[in-house]
């Protein structure tokens, strides 16, 4: 597997416009430093342990935490992670808050909404999104900055179905930012699409993707 052809292949596939998060979840650190030696800077991993003890062995790159992500565990990813992108409640925001607090960093964070068919998929409705947002508790919350939304399809080889739900997120956030964030440039992410559905993803206006496959191989 020749990583530094893949994501070279990738740049020449995707708008410059477009961030690519590599998934290095369960990849060694030498194939992340081959990524890394490639020019890719972002990666993502979804498991808190396994984040903690690559960024310790490649302190210079910059992480995004793309899992479900549980409060007590916040405080351990918090000194050093550039984005969390999986913020399914306004429970693990406030605590993402308080645990930026004790070390005066803002980090960014996108809403993970829940998009795909599996009822097994974490994510905010669009209702209690909209809630979330218009509670005036948020603005006591001075160490996160919400930058935009999250979402993953539904797993299928239905062009039709990933299409829609892709559509119906970046049609949540464009009314989202229309309303709520119109004076806000810093909402402006849309993470949505993986190896297999990355390209309808951006036709339908991702700003991030997240590739683990297309870089890495398959596990």
């Amino acid at each position: 597997m020749n990583i530094a052809k893949n994501i070279i292949e990738l740049r020449s596939q995707i708008p410059p416009r477009v961030q690519v998060v590599a998934i290095s979840k369960t990849k060694t650190v030498a194939e992340i430093q081959e990524a890394k030696s490639a020019g890719q800077i972002l990666f993502g991993e979804s498991k808190v342990q396994e984040l903690i003890a690559k960024q310790k062995q490649i302190p210079e790159s910059k992480w995004h935490f793309i899992g479900h992500l549980q409060t007590n565990k916040v405080k351990q990813i918090v000194p050093f992670v550039s984005m969390i992108q999986s913020v399914d409640s306004f429970r693990l925001l406030k605590e993402i808050d308080s645990q930026a607090a004790k070390y005066n960093r803002v980090i960014d964070c996108l809403l993970q909404i829940h998009i795909a068919r599996e009822e097994t998929k974490f994510g905010l409705s669009e209702q209690e999104t909209v809630e979330m947002l218009q509670n005036n508790e948020l603005l006591n919350l001075n160490y996160v900055r919400i930058c935009g939304l999250m979402g993953i399809a539904t797993f299928t080889e239905d062009i039709d179905v990933i299409r829609n739900e892709f559509r119906g997120l970046s049609s949540f956030f464009q009314r989202l930012r229309n309303e709520l964030f119109i004076d806000t440039p810093s909402f402006n992410e849309l993470s949505m699409g993986m190896s297999d559905d990355y390209t309808i993803a951006i036709e339908e206006g991702a700003t991030i993707v997240r590739i683990g496959s297309s870089i890495f191989g398959k596990r």
